[in-house]
Protein backbone atom coordinates (compact mmCIF):
# COMPACT_ATOMS: atom_id res chain seq x y z
CA UNK A 1 0.00 0.00 0.00
CA UNK A 2 2.70 2.51 -1.03
CA UNK A 3 2.23 6.20 -0.11
CA UNK A 4 -1.04 5.45 1.65
CA UNK A 5 -1.53 5.55 5.39
CA UNK A 6 -4.27 3.62 7.12
CA UNK A 7 -6.05 4.12 10.40
CA UNK A 8 -8.10 1.53 12.26
CA UNK A 9 -11.77 1.85 13.08
CA UNK A 10 -14.29 -0.40 14.77
CA UNK A 11 -17.26 -1.41 12.64
CA UNK A 12 -20.58 -2.64 13.96
CA UNK A 13 -22.07 -5.76 12.42
CA UNK A 14 -25.50 -4.97 10.97
CA UNK A 15 -28.42 -7.23 10.29
CA UNK A 16 -28.23 -8.75 6.80
CA UNK A 17 -30.40 -7.28 4.07
CA UNK A 18 -31.88 -8.85 0.97
CA UNK A 19 -30.40 -7.69 -2.31
CA UNK A 20 -32.83 -5.59 -4.31
CA UNK A 21 -33.85 -6.84 -7.73
CA UNK A 22 -35.34 -3.56 -9.01
CA UNK A 23 -37.77 -5.44 -11.23
CA UNK A 24 -40.99 -4.38 -9.52
CA UNK A 25 -41.07 -7.33 -7.13
CA UNK A 26 -39.09 -5.97 -4.18
CA UNK A 27 -41.99 -5.09 -1.90
CA UNK A 28 -42.39 -1.98 0.27
CA UNK A 29 -39.75 -0.45 2.57
CA UNK A 30 -41.22 2.88 3.63
CA UNK A 31 -38.11 4.85 2.73
CA UNK A 32 -36.04 6.07 -0.25
CA UNK A 33 -35.71 2.50 -1.52
CA UNK A 34 -39.35 2.66 -2.64
CA UNK A 35 -38.46 5.61 -4.90
CA UNK A 36 -35.52 3.67 -6.33
CA UNK A 37 -37.67 0.61 -7.02
CA UNK A 38 -40.48 2.57 -8.67
CA UNK A 39 -38.67 5.42 -10.40
CA UNK A 40 -35.16 4.08 -10.96
CA UNK A 41 -33.55 6.79 -8.84
CA UNK A 42 -33.70 8.13 -5.30
CA UNK A 43 -32.32 10.88 -3.08
CA UNK A 44 -30.89 9.90 0.31
CA UNK A 45 -31.20 13.05 2.38
CA UNK A 46 -28.30 14.02 4.64
CA UNK A 47 -26.03 11.13 3.72
CA UNK A 48 -23.22 13.52 4.65
CA UNK A 49 -23.69 16.22 7.31
CA UNK A 50 -23.84 19.70 5.76
CA UNK A 51 -20.80 20.93 7.65
CA UNK A 52 -18.68 18.13 6.17
CA UNK A 53 -20.11 18.77 2.71
CA UNK A 54 -18.99 22.41 3.12
CA UNK A 55 -15.52 21.20 4.10
CA UNK A 56 -15.32 19.09 0.95
CA UNK A 57 -16.35 22.10 -1.14
CA UNK A 58 -13.46 24.07 0.39
CA UNK A 59 -11.09 21.23 -0.42
CA UNK A 60 -12.32 21.10 -4.00
CA UNK A 61 -11.62 24.83 -4.34
CA UNK A 62 -8.16 24.25 -2.82
CA UNK A 63 -7.54 21.48 -5.32
CA UNK A 64 -8.44 23.76 -8.24
CA UNK A 65 -6.23 26.54 -6.86
CA UNK A 66 -3.32 24.18 -6.23
CA UNK A 67 -2.57 23.97 -9.96
CA UNK A 68 -1.52 27.64 -9.81
CA UNK A 69 -2.98 28.23 -13.26
CA UNK A 70 -4.88 31.35 -12.16
CA UNK A 71 -8.13 30.07 -10.67
CA UNK A 72 -9.28 31.87 -7.51
CA UNK A 73 -12.51 31.04 -5.71
CA UNK A 74 -14.94 33.91 -5.76
CA UNK A 75 -13.40 35.49 -8.86
CA UNK A 76 -15.55 34.66 -11.93
CA UNK A 77 -12.89 36.07 -14.26
CA UNK A 78 -10.67 33.07 -13.40
CA UNK A 79 -13.28 30.51 -14.44
CA UNK A 80 -11.92 29.69 -17.86
CA UNK A 81 -10.01 27.01 -19.75
CA UNK A 82 -6.61 28.63 -19.24
CA UNK A 83 -6.99 29.08 -15.47
CA UNK A 84 -8.17 25.60 -14.50
CA UNK A 85 -7.27 21.92 -15.00
CA UNK A 86 -8.98 19.96 -17.75
CA UNK A 87 -12.73 19.86 -17.11
CA UNK A 88 -15.20 18.85 -19.82
CA UNK A 89 -18.30 20.82 -20.77
CA UNK A 90 -20.22 18.24 -18.72
CA UNK A 91 -18.16 19.13 -15.63
CA UNK A 92 -16.23 15.86 -15.55
CA UNK A 93 -12.67 15.75 -14.27
CA UNK A 94 -10.97 12.38 -13.96
CA UNK A 95 -7.29 13.04 -14.67
CA UNK A 96 -4.49 14.32 -12.41
CA UNK A 97 -5.07 11.42 -9.96
CA UNK A 98 -8.15 13.26 -8.66
CA UNK A 99 -10.07 9.99 -8.09
CA UNK A 100 -7.57 9.31 -5.29
CA UNK A 101 -7.37 12.71 -3.65
CA UNK A 102 -7.83 12.41 0.11
CA UNK A 103 -11.04 14.46 0.13
CA UNK A 104 -12.54 12.22 -2.59
CA UNK A 105 -11.71 9.12 -0.55
CA UNK A 106 -13.18 10.75 2.57
CA UNK A 107 -16.45 11.24 0.70
CA UNK A 108 -16.44 7.60 -0.46
CA UNK A 109 -15.81 6.54 3.14
CA UNK A 110 -18.71 8.47 4.64
CA UNK A 111 -20.84 6.00 6.64
CA UNK A 112 -24.12 7.46 5.37
CA UNK A 113 -23.02 6.95 1.77
CA UNK A 114 -21.78 3.40 2.23
CA UNK A 115 -24.87 2.40 4.22
CA UNK A 116 -27.21 3.16 1.32
CA UNK A 117 -25.36 0.75 -0.96
CA UNK A 118 -25.19 -1.90 1.77
CA UNK A 119 -28.97 -1.73 1.99
CA UNK A 120 -29.47 -2.15 -1.76
CA UNK A 121 -26.96 -4.97 -2.19
CA UNK A 122 -27.59 -6.76 1.10
CA UNK A 123 -23.92 -7.00 2.04
CA UNK A 124 -21.12 -5.07 3.72
CA UNK A 125 -18.54 -6.60 1.39
CA UNK A 126 -18.42 -3.88 -1.25
CA UNK A 127 -16.08 -2.36 -3.81
CA UNK A 128 -16.12 1.33 -4.70
CA UNK A 129 -15.38 2.95 -8.03
CA UNK A 130 -12.42 5.27 -8.49
CA UNK A 131 -14.61 7.73 -10.35
CA UNK A 132 -14.58 11.35 -11.46
CA UNK A 133 -15.49 14.58 -9.70
CA UNK A 134 -17.90 17.07 -11.21
CA UNK A 135 -16.96 20.76 -11.21
CA UNK A 136 -19.45 22.76 -13.27
CA UNK A 137 -19.52 26.54 -13.15
CA UNK A 138 -22.60 28.33 -14.52
CA UNK A 139 -22.94 30.11 -17.83
CA UNK A 140 -19.55 29.27 -19.27
CA UNK A 141 -18.98 30.42 -22.84
CA UNK A 142 -15.43 29.11 -23.21
CA UNK A 143 -16.53 25.47 -23.49
CA UNK A 144 -18.71 23.65 -26.03
CA UNK A 145 -22.42 23.54 -25.21
CA UNK A 146 -23.39 20.75 -22.84
CA UNK A 147 -25.96 19.13 -25.11
CA UNK A 148 -28.29 16.41 -23.76
CA UNK A 149 -26.78 12.93 -24.13
CA UNK A 150 -29.45 10.54 -22.84
CA UNK A 151 -27.82 7.19 -22.18
CA UNK A 152 -27.62 4.18 -19.91
CA UNK A 153 -24.35 2.91 -18.45
CA UNK A 154 -25.07 -0.77 -19.01
CA UNK A 155 -24.72 -3.16 -21.92
CA UNK A 156 -28.23 -3.70 -23.40
CA UNK A 157 -27.28 -7.33 -24.02
CA UNK A 158 -26.90 -7.88 -20.26
CA UNK A 159 -30.36 -7.58 -18.77
CA UNK A 160 -31.38 -7.00 -15.18
CA UNK A 161 -30.11 -4.79 -12.37
CA UNK A 162 -26.32 -4.95 -12.29
CA UNK A 163 -24.94 -1.83 -10.62
CA UNK A 164 -26.24 1.14 -8.68
CA UNK A 165 -24.68 4.44 -9.69
CA UNK A 166 -24.40 7.36 -7.34
CA UNK A 167 -23.18 10.87 -6.75
CA UNK A 168 -22.71 12.92 -3.62
CA UNK A 169 -24.05 16.44 -4.01
CA UNK A 170 -21.87 19.02 -2.24
CA UNK A 171 -23.67 22.31 -2.99
CA UNK A 172 -27.37 23.19 -3.04
CA UNK A 173 -28.76 21.87 -6.30
CA UNK A 174 -32.10 23.38 -7.33
CA UNK A 175 -33.96 23.90 -10.58
CA UNK A 176 -31.33 26.24 -12.08
CA UNK A 177 -28.22 24.67 -10.56
CA UNK A 178 -27.60 21.94 -13.10
CA UNK A 179 -27.40 18.30 -12.16
CA UNK A 180 -28.86 14.91 -12.99
CA UNK A 181 -31.72 14.32 -15.41
CA UNK A 182 -33.40 10.88 -15.17
CA UNK A 183 -36.14 9.27 -17.24
CA UNK A 184 -38.55 8.23 -14.50
CA UNK A 185 -39.44 4.54 -14.61
CA UNK A 186 -37.30 3.82 -17.67
CA UNK A 187 -35.32 1.13 -15.84
CA UNK A 188 -38.41 -1.12 -15.58
CA UNK A 189 -38.90 -0.99 -19.34
CA UNK A 190 -35.26 -1.64 -20.21
CA UNK A 191 -35.55 -5.23 -21.41
CA UNK A 192 -38.77 -4.56 -23.38
CA UNK A 193 -37.22 -1.43 -24.89
CA UNK A 194 -34.06 -3.12 -26.13
CA UNK A 195 -35.96 -6.11 -27.54
CA UNK A 196 -38.16 -3.72 -29.49
CA UNK A 197 -35.26 -1.60 -30.78
CA UNK A 198 -33.40 -4.75 -31.82
CA UNK A 199 -36.51 -5.95 -33.67
CA UNK A 200 -36.61 -2.65 -35.52
CA UNK A 201 -33.00 -3.08 -36.60
CA UNK A 202 -31.77 0.06 -34.87
CA UNK A 203 -28.42 1.61 -35.74
CA UNK A 204 -26.73 2.29 -32.42
CA UNK A 205 -25.00 5.51 -31.53
CA UNK A 206 -21.24 4.75 -31.58
CA UNK A 207 -19.80 4.05 -28.12
CA UNK A 208 -16.31 3.45 -26.80
CA UNK A 209 -17.52 0.54 -24.66
CA UNK A 210 -20.40 -1.98 -24.85
CA UNK A 211 -21.34 -0.80 -21.35
CA UNK A 212 -22.77 2.46 -22.76
CA UNK A 213 -25.90 2.89 -24.82
CA UNK A 214 -27.10 6.20 -26.26
CA UNK A 215 -30.85 6.65 -26.74
CA UNK A 216 -31.82 7.78 -30.25
CA UNK A 217 -34.83 10.04 -30.97
CA UNK A 218 -36.92 7.01 -31.88
CA UNK A 219 -36.10 5.39 -28.55
CA UNK A 220 -36.89 8.53 -26.57
CA UNK A 221 -40.26 8.73 -28.31
CA UNK A 222 -40.93 5.07 -27.41
CA UNK A 223 -40.29 5.86 -23.72
CA UNK A 224 -42.48 8.96 -23.86
CA UNK A 225 -45.36 6.99 -25.35
CA UNK A 226 -45.21 4.69 -22.33
CA UNK A 227 -45.50 7.50 -19.83
CA UNK A 228 -41.85 7.96 -18.91
CA UNK A 229 -41.05 11.58 -18.08
CA UNK A 230 -37.71 13.30 -17.66
CA UNK A 231 -37.07 14.69 -14.18
CA UNK A 232 -34.36 17.07 -13.01
CA UNK A 233 -33.27 15.65 -9.65
CA UNK A 234 -32.83 18.38 -7.05
CA UNK A 235 -30.83 17.82 -3.88
CA UNK A 236 -29.30 19.61 -0.93
CA UNK A 237 -25.67 19.77 0.10
CA UNK A 238 -24.71 16.40 1.55
CA UNK A 239 -27.46 14.43 -0.20
CA UNK A 240 -26.66 11.22 -2.07
CA UNK A 241 -28.39 10.56 -5.40
CA UNK A 242 -28.51 6.97 -6.64
CA UNK A 243 -29.86 5.44 -9.84
CA UNK A 244 -30.13 2.08 -11.58
CA UNK A 245 -27.53 1.86 -14.35
CA UNK A 246 -30.32 0.89 -16.77
CA UNK A 247 -32.10 4.20 -16.17
CA UNK A 248 -31.81 6.67 -19.06
CA UNK A 249 -30.01 9.76 -17.77
CA UNK A 250 -27.69 12.68 -18.54
CA UNK A 251 -26.60 15.89 -16.85
CA UNK A 252 -27.30 19.58 -17.39
CA UNK A 253 -25.18 22.60 -16.56
CA UNK A 254 -26.22 25.33 -14.10
CA UNK A 255 -27.85 28.44 -15.51
CA UNK A 256 -28.11 30.49 -12.32
CA UNK A 257 -25.34 31.69 -10.00
CA UNK A 258 -24.65 28.44 -8.12
CA UNK A 259 -21.86 26.10 -9.32
CA UNK A 260 -22.33 22.36 -9.25
CA UNK A 261 -19.79 20.39 -7.16
CA UNK A 262 -20.25 16.62 -6.82
CA UNK A 263 -18.33 13.37 -6.64
CA UNK A 264 -19.40 10.13 -8.31
CA UNK A 265 -19.59 7.23 -5.87
CA UNK A 266 -20.61 3.82 -7.17
CA UNK A 267 -20.37 0.54 -5.27
CA UNK A 268 -20.99 -3.12 -6.05
CA UNK A 269 -20.64 -6.40 -4.13
CA UNK A 270 -17.20 -7.99 -4.02
CA UNK A 271 -18.95 -11.21 -5.04
CA UNK A 272 -19.68 -9.65 -8.44
CA UNK A 273 -15.97 -9.25 -9.21
CA UNK A 274 -13.51 -11.93 -10.28
CA UNK A 275 -10.03 -12.31 -8.82
CA UNK A 276 -8.69 -10.92 -12.10
CA UNK A 277 -10.92 -7.87 -11.61
CA UNK A 278 -9.56 -7.34 -8.11
CA UNK A 279 -5.96 -7.58 -9.27
CA UNK A 280 -6.69 -5.04 -12.02
CA UNK A 281 -8.34 -2.80 -9.46
CA UNK A 282 -5.32 -3.08 -7.14
CA UNK A 283 -3.10 -1.96 -10.02
CA UNK A 284 -5.38 1.03 -10.68
CA UNK A 285 -5.24 1.96 -7.00
CA UNK A 286 -1.48 1.72 -6.83
CA UNK A 287 -1.08 3.78 -10.01
CA UNK A 288 -3.71 6.23 -8.72
CA UNK A 289 -5.83 6.09 -11.88
CA UNK A 290 -9.61 6.03 -12.25
CA UNK A 291 -11.96 3.17 -13.11
CA UNK A 292 -15.07 4.95 -14.48
CA UNK A 293 -18.24 4.11 -12.52
CA UNK A 294 -17.59 0.35 -12.62
CA UNK A 295 -16.22 -0.66 -9.19
CA UNK A 296 -14.85 -3.95 -10.59
CA UNK A 297 -12.38 -1.97 -12.72
CA UNK A 298 -13.99 -3.00 -15.99
CA UNK A 299 -12.20 0.01 -17.47
CA UNK A 300 -9.22 1.96 -16.12
CA UNK A 301 -8.17 5.46 -17.03
CA UNK A 302 -5.06 7.62 -17.04
CA UNK A 303 -3.80 10.74 -15.29
CA UNK A 304 -2.39 12.59 -18.27
CA UNK A 305 -4.73 15.39 -19.34
CA UNK A 306 -4.80 16.65 -22.92
CA UNK A 307 -6.85 19.27 -24.74
CA UNK A 308 -6.67 19.27 -28.52
CA UNK A 309 -3.76 16.85 -28.35
CA UNK A 310 -1.68 19.09 -26.08
CA UNK A 311 -0.91 18.66 -22.38
CA UNK A 312 -3.23 20.76 -20.25
CA UNK A 313 -2.01 21.96 -16.90
CA UNK A 314 0.79 20.54 -14.72
CA UNK A 315 1.29 16.80 -14.91
CA UNK A 316 0.18 14.87 -11.85
CA UNK A 317 0.59 11.14 -11.42
CA UNK A 318 -0.10 11.25 -7.70
CA UNK A 319 -2.74 13.11 -5.70
CA UNK A 320 -1.96 16.48 -4.17
CA UNK A 321 -2.92 14.90 -0.85
CA UNK A 322 -2.48 11.13 -0.68
CA UNK A 323 -5.51 9.33 0.77
CA UNK A 324 -5.56 8.31 4.42
CA UNK A 325 -7.72 5.19 4.47
CA UNK A 326 -9.36 3.67 7.50
CA UNK A 327 -9.97 -0.06 7.60
CA UNK A 328 -13.43 0.24 6.00
CA UNK A 329 -12.14 2.38 3.14
CA UNK A 330 -9.21 0.06 2.46
CA UNK A 331 -11.61 -2.85 2.04
CA UNK A 332 -13.44 -0.82 -0.60
CA UNK A 333 -10.28 -0.92 -2.75
CA UNK A 334 -10.81 -4.68 -3.06
CA UNK A 335 -7.22 -5.43 -2.14
CA UNK A 336 -8.01 -7.38 1.08
CA UNK A 337 -10.22 -9.74 -0.96
CA UNK A 338 -7.46 -10.85 -3.33
CA UNK A 339 -6.62 -14.48 -2.70
CA UNK A 340 -2.96 -15.34 -2.23
CA UNK A 341 -2.86 -17.87 -5.06
CA UNK A 342 -4.49 -15.39 -7.47
CA UNK A 343 -1.93 -12.72 -6.63
CA UNK A 344 0.92 -15.17 -7.13
CA UNK A 345 -0.39 -16.16 -10.55
CA UNK A 346 -0.74 -12.55 -11.71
Amino acid sequence: MPSTRTTSTTTTQQQPFLRLRLDGSDGYFGDWQDDLIKNGYAVIKGAIPKERAAKYVDEMHEWLESFEMGYKRGDPSTVNIDSMPLISEKGMCMNYAVPHEDFVWQIRSEPGVIKAFEQVYGTEDLLVSFDAVNVTFPNRTDLPENKPWPHQDQDPEKAGFRVLQGLVNLLPNGDNDGGLMVCKGGHLLSEEYHKEMKKRGETRIPAWTPEWYGFPKEGLEWLKERGCEWVKVNANAGDLIVWDSRAPHYNVSPTGDQPRFATYTCYMPVADATQEDLIKKKDAFERRVGTTHWPNAKHTGWNEAKRNGEHHGPKRDRPRKEPVLNERAYKLTGIPYIQENAQAAA
